[in-house]
């Protein structure tokens, strides 16, 4: 069984002692192994993690799904707390981000690794953590109406983002599969099809961001259309994914949760 608690999340339970913020970080405990999906804004989620039982000292790997500020810019603070040795990321992870020409990076860079003496590894299609975990990266653009707003740039010459560097997380669930995505700038569409493909497996859950945060109701109706033709059981959206479209869904995960999978 794999464990997946929210580390940090937008919203979070009424009275709760915890902190919320814009951001995302999930903490992943597999049979084998334990490591961070992203770390969230401000590193506060290293606090919730105290209250949450959660001890980052034994942590060695983080995985971060792309470089805005959000899900990666926390990292520095977990440094404080984890002794991780390696970062997993996508290609072209270290292009500067911007969204309306406002900086949205992570605020640090690859000589802060070398710094740190940790290691980088990136994920160009399929890597593997362990016989449960697995990241994905470098998806196929198949639905029309998946469209990345032109808010978003990259790179010194501000060229509209591809997000090219966006992984996802993919966990064994019995004899198919769970997708833990964080934001699916890539279209969460788009990125489902492709984990489909390359395990040939069928996707039981999907978790995480979906950026549908505006999205019309058409397009939040095609998404449901096409999801329930991959047969997903279980939808868990958080952070980015629209009101409307966890409306729809019924339920929703906060900082704090904890998923069995």
């Amino acid at each position: 069984m794999t464990t997946l608690t929210v580390l940090i999340e937008n919203t979070k339970p009424d009275g709760s002692p915890l902190i919320a913020e814009h951001g995302l970080s999930f903490f992943i405990q597999t049979e084998r192994t334990k490591f961070v999906f992203d770390c969230g804004h401000t590193g506060a989620a290293c606090d919730n993690a105290k209250i949450l039982g959660v001890d980052l000292s034994e942590i060695k790997i983080a995985v971060l799904s792309h470089s805005h500020y959000d899900h990666a810019g926390g990292f520095p603070k977990f440094l404080d707390f984890a002794p991780i040795e390696t970062v997993f990321t996508g290609k072209n992870f270290w292009e500067e981000k911007f969204s309306n020409e406002n900086y949205r990076g992570c605020g640090f860079d690859k000589k802060f690794l070398a710094e740190k003496n940790i290691a980088q590894k990136i994920c160009h299609d399929v890597i593997k953590i362990d016989e449960t975990a697995y990241l994905v990266g470098n998806f196929k653009r198949r639905y029309d109406f998946e469209t990345i707003s032109d808010k978003f740039l990259r790179g010194t010459n501000k060229i509209p983002d591809n997000f090219d560097d966006e992984i996802v997380l993919v966990l064994r669930e019995g004899n198919g599969l769970a997708i833990v995505t964080a934001c699916a700038h890539s279209g969460i569409l788009n990125i489902v099809a492709d984990v489909h493909e390359r395990f040939s497996l069928p996707i039981y859950s999907v978790i995480g961001g979906f950026h549908l945060i505006n999205a019309n109701l058409e397009r939040i109706s095609q998404t449901f259309d096409e999801l329930n033709s991959f047969s997903v059981k279980k939808i868990l959206p958080c952070h980015c994914s629209g009101e409307n479209f966890i409306k729809s869904c019924g339920e929703k995960i906060l900082t704090g949760s904890v998923i069995k999978i």
